[in-house]
């Protein structure tokens, strides 16, 4: 009788040396968190149609269901017009077909705007905003004094007289000595030329006072005049209230208690003008408000492009009326994509040109080496504006002209790694079982020279991305309408007030960046053969 027995299947072990560079990877937290959420965020960028679109993830019309953010459904197919272009989903859902009584409706994404949709002006009218700049208009008076001090007379001066019946203007305000030996020397009739000097009074209030030049008469003055003006801060000077499209007060510098001090008639009238103001009247008024006379200015803040980031809008809207979120999230995906395609590209053919070197080395080398100098000094920029002037701008073209310059580099870190490797033993070992230069190459040296690939591919990455971005920013790279952080960037260069093309974008390019490279130097420690060992 005879017995079989059935041997399980070999297990493959993880290797060991791999195992100890990933958890060295997973120990530096910084590029841990950072591979995380980078992939998160690419991950997002690729479903971003379900995120940020102006076609509606779900329709149900007439008991039947649609998926338009997954197909293409016409006109017709909603409207039975005989339309056979893409439907207007945004203008049939404010179709009565669509009204809550039909039974029809549509569910659009959290953010229902594309990143090529044009956002129709009239939607953000209650988002203008008009602004009332007050502007102190500071007081004058002269007063005129008497030998004595004893004011004469006085002109709109009230506010600077004294305050009590027993106090003097000179106790009132503090006159500098030049300044009262100019007035003595007037009552003693000598001549004085004009004089000017800024005083504080007891109240804190600050003027600026003046004599004219005086030339000595027969008899001397029975009094002089003084010249008062006011001296405003710019914090005291200027105060402004922003109107929303409703006439509510929503902010400005005069929000606060300044506003309750005002009357209802006052804060009427105000209120007046910013009504005016919306319906196309914006003419300064001078105006007398608790007490104190001012400038009024009257600004809109119309719907114009670039638009300031609102409720609708998170991130604002650019030169062209396109959401700057949708714009942002899909050059993420733009970027990432091009990035990785053009490192894998580049570090394929640089780590074949590399091994080629490395492996055979002599003639071969010396020629390939000679070869890439040459075509190293070919400057990229002209390339890639006379490619694109022949053919176009594209994304192909754009990643086939980087890519034909980016393997110089990654090749020459193959190729000494090769010629390291390939006089060890296990190489001769290879050749002495008759195994062909390509599997020796590819099947033993490879593995064993993958350090500098992995080590500088996030490095790589990273480095794409920012060159997409410049290329984008001086007009070279993707063509329009295609969304991209650099086009952002360059709209802002234009819209230098537009603060949200600057900062937004800015961001998205600095943060994709720090976390590539904060993954490449994890990904460089844990391929480090000697770690820096932690003292006790």
């Amino acid at each position: 009788m005879t017995t079989t027995s059935t041997i399980p299947p070999r297990r493959r072990m993880p290797n060991p040396v791999a195992r100890q560079r990933w958890v060295r990877f997973r120990r530096n937290r910084r590029g841990f968190v950072s591979l995380v959420l980078l992939v998160t965020l690419y991950a997002l960028s690729l479903v971003a149609e379900l995120i940020s679109n102006d076609r509606p993830l779900i329709v149900n019309h007439q008991g039947s269901w649609y998926f338009p953010v997954l197909f293409f459904y016409p006109e017709d197919t909603f409207t039975g017009s005989g339309v056979m272009t893409r439907a207007n989903y945004k203008r049939l859902a404010a179709s009565p077909s669509f009204a809550p009584e039909s039974g029809n409706w549509m569910m659009f994404p959290p953010v229902p705007y594309g990143p090529n949709e044009i956002i129709n002006p009239d939607s953000l009218r209650g988002e203008e905003r008009v602004t009332l700049s007050l502007r102190n208009q500071p007081r004058v008076g002269t007063v005129q004094l008497d030998a004595t001090g004893s004011v004469v007379r006085a002109q709109a001066a009230e506010s600077f007289l004294a305050h009590r019946e027993d106090e003097t203007l000179a106790e009132t305000w503090r006159f500098p000595d030049l300044f009262r030996d100019s007035m003595a020397a007037r009552f003693a009739n000598r001549a004085q030329a004009a004089m000017r000097s800024v005083v504080t009074n007891q109240h804190g209030l600050v003027a600026e006072v003046s004599l004219t030049a005086y030339t000595p008469r027969s008899q001397p003055p029975r009094d002089i005049r003084i010249t008062f003006r006011e001296l405003l801060t710019n914090r005291e000077s200027v105060r402004t209230l922003v109107f929303a499209r409703d006439l509510t007060l929503v902010a400005g510098t005069g929000k606060g208690d300044w506003w309750a001090v005002l009357s209802g008639e006052e804060q009427e009238r105000l209120t007046g003008y910013a009504r005016q103001a919306f319906n196309g009247v914006l003419v300064p008024r001078s105006e007398a408000l608790a007490g104190t006379s001012f400038t009024v200015d009257v600004r809109r803040n119309d719907v114009q492009w670039p638009f300031r980031p609102n409720p609708r809008h998170w991130l604002g809207l650019d030169n062209a009326g396109r959401d700057v979120f949708a714009r942002i999230l899909y050059g993420l995906r733009t970027s990432m994509t091009f990035g990785l395609l053009l490192v894998v590209f580049s570090m394929a053919f640089g780590t074949l040109m590399g091994a080629m070197q490395g492996y055979f080395g002599g003639r071969v080398d010396l020629v390939a080496q000679r070869l890439i100098e040459i075509w190293s000094t070919i400057p990229f920029l002209y390339v890639m504006i006379w490619l694109g002037s022949l053919y176009g701008r594209s994304f192909s073209l754009l990643l086939f002209c980087y890519g034909i310059f980016n393997w110089i580099g990654i090749s020459s870190y193959v190729r000494a790694e090769f010629l390291r490797l390939r006089r060890m033993p296990f190489v001769d070992a290879a050749r002495c079982l008759g195994l062909s230069n390509g599997a020796i190459m590819f099947r033993h040296i490879l593995p064993n020279a993958l350090t500098p690939i992995i080590t500088f591919f996030p490095f790589s990455l990273v480095g794409a991305i920012g060159s997409l971005a410049m290329l984008d920013y001086l007009g070279f790279g993707l063509p329009p309408p295609t969304p991209s952080w650099g086009e952002l960037l360059q709209q802002a260069q234009f819209f230098r007030w537009a603060w949200w093309l600057i900062l937004y974008p800015s961001v998205a390019l600095f943060a994709v960046i720090l976390m590539g490279v904060f993954i490449g130097e994890a990904v460089r420690d844990a391929y480090d053969p000697k770690p820096v060992m932690k003292m006790a």
